[in-house]
């Protein structure tokens, strides 16, 4: 008599249940799929509604002149694209100009991060005490508001504000601004360009100390019986280490610096003289500050532009960023 061998069964939802299958089985898979679907349906629709909606609208927005309030849409194909880049003799200047503040801003903002940064997370790092107070402290900044923080950056940037009184306490009167640090055009781009800084390295600062913590201190080690001293270890050693972090931190720092606004609107509103206009604030400026003119395709339009610019720097930061890894 031959004796054939038989599946172990196994307990599931308190019932025995042979490997296999079975329609009992296909038929409780179905369920579970049917329960899953069910659960993600309300953030898929959201999503849908809300985002790729949203999107679609916009990007046919940016081939229309519309004012918001009009029943139809003028469309216009192209138009809005070749007036902001070259075309409309009052917009195309305005965005060629916001366009090179916008650059002053992505080149400064993300390089001096990096530069303040990463010493900071060096330095916290080798604290052994009071590591994490010191981490909230710097982390500060970014979980303020912002908005009551750019009405304090202004009252201390005013011409009677506390920069001004601490020049003059310390006998350096001649480097006071009598206008303000925001009111002369040939400081308040970099002061502007300052107190983004101050707004990134605490994100930047914390990532870089997650990189350090993540060093084997072997790698150290070694470096430090090769006769290397602190500078060189962490010039030579570490920095090349955490270069992924740094590729991240430069992307993020570009693309607020490209898309971002909120701080040249709360504390200068592109002044003056528009010496502060980044993209940014120009779109919003079309999207909502021309009363009834037909603008929305324009802002639009200009948004799109910040898009695709966004994109390209990312797939060249991430092509740069495989090469060297």
């Amino acid at each position: 008599m031959t004796l054939q061998p038989t599946l172990p069964a196994r307990v599931e939802n308190g019932r025995t249940a042979v490997p296999g299958g079975g329609p009992s089985r296909r038929k409780d898979r179905r369920y579970e799929a049917l329960t899953g679907y069910l659960f993600i349906a309300p953030a898929v629709v959201l999503f849908l509604v809300m985002g790729l909606y949203t999107v679609g609208y916009g990007f046919t927005l940016s081939f229309a002149k519309w004012n918001g309030f009009a029943p139809n849409w003028e469309w216009v194909g192209l138009d809005n694209y070749k007036d902001l880049l070259w075309r409309d003799p009052v917009y195309a200047p305005r965005v060629r100009h916001a366009a090179a503040n916008t650059i002053w801003v992505m080149v400064a903002a993300p390089a001096l991060t990096v530069v303040v940064s990463f010493p900071l997370a060096v330095l916290l790092n080798q604290v052994k005490r009071f590591q994490g107070v010191l981490r909230s402290v710097y982390f500060l900044p970014y979980v303020t508001s912002g908005v009551a923080v750019f009405f304090a950056w202004q009252y201390i940037l005013q011409p009677d504000g506390a920069i001004n009184s601490l020049l003059s306490g310390l006998g350096l009167g001649s480097l006071q601004q009598p206008q303000g640090w925001l009111g002369n055009p040939a400081t308040a781009m970099p002061t502007m360009i300052l107190i983004t800084v101050w707004g990134h390295v605490p994100v930047a600062m914390l990532l870089y100390l997650t990189g350090l913590q993540g060093i084997d201190r072997s790698i150290l080690e070694a470096s430090e019986l090769d006769g290397a001293g602190w500078w060189r270890t962490n010039m030579s050693v570490v920095w090349p280490l955490v270069r992924p972090i740094t590729a991240i931190v430069l992307l993020l720092n570009l693309r607020e610096a490209l898309q971002g606004f909120q701080t040249f609107l709360v504390m200068t509103n592109g002044g003056p003289g528009d010496h502060t206009n980044v993209l940014g604030l120009e779109a919003y400026r079309l999207a909502f500050l021309k009363n009834l003119s037909p603008t929305l395709g324009l802002a639009s339009a200009l948004g799109w532009l910040l898009f695709a610019a966004a994109l390209v720097l990312a797939l060249i930061n991430l092509r740069a960023l495989r090469s060297k890894t």
